[in-house]
């Protein structure tokens, strides 16, 4: 009993302050760590999105410049193939001259020409020809009264003439060659136009 009294009359309370002291500290730090959990989830969503555009943007990147490198190669290799068609140009119009005199050698041969030069003649002819044949050159097939195509002929003269229709081939002055389709070179011809005779 005196202990009790003797503690309400000095107003010890060393036992009831400590109490409060720790709930006191227990309260405050509960309601921090919520904000600081959101922001970092928001810059952690906002770095996601960052990340993912530019994920995008380099995919895109990818796929162009691998378009480009694509298109690089086919005409790298278009340019191979043209070379390796059209590379022994210059050789075969070297070679074309002489088709060129075969053929006025032949066409001006006559019964008095002896035989055996003109079977030879044309043997070598063809077999010329056949060999170029095989390199991809062939002859552009024209003849008396076919229509003039300049992409394919070209007009050394013209004639005036009563049996050909105008702007048709009277005469192949030198035949033309195709090189894989291709023009190599036109063939020379002479142009038939209408009479002048016929006007009034």
């Amino acid at each position: 009993m005196d202990k009790k009294k003797y503690s309400a009359q000095t107003g010890d309370t060393d036992h009831e302050e400590p109490i409060k002291e720790e709930s006191g500290v227990d309260a405050e730090p509960t309601a921090s760590p919520v904000p600081d959990a959101e922001e970092r989830a928001r810059k952690l969503e906002e770095t996601l999105a960052a990340k993912e555009a530019e994920a995008a943007a380099n995919w895109d990147k990818f796929v162009r410049e691998r378009a480009d490198l694509e298109n690089y190669r086919k005409r790298v290799q278009k340019e191979k193939d043209d070379i390796l068609k059209y590379g022994n140009e210059s050789l075969i119009m070297e070679i074309l001259p002489i088709l060129d005199n075969m053929e006025r050698a032949l066409a001006h041969s006559d019964e008095e020409t002896c035989d055996a030069v003109i079977e030879g003649v044309r043997l070598t002819y063809g077999m010329l020809l056949s060999a170029l044949k095989k390199f991809g050159v062939v002859p552009i097939e024209v003849a008396p009264g076919a229509v003039f195509d300049p992409a394919f002929h070209h007009a050394v003269h013209q004639v005036e003439s009563s049996e050909l229709e105008p702007n048709t081939v009277a005469e192949v002055f030198q035949g033309g060659y195709l090189l894989n389709e291709r023009l190599l070179r036109a063939a020379m011809v002479v142009v038939a136009v209408a009479p002048k005779s016929g006007e009034s």
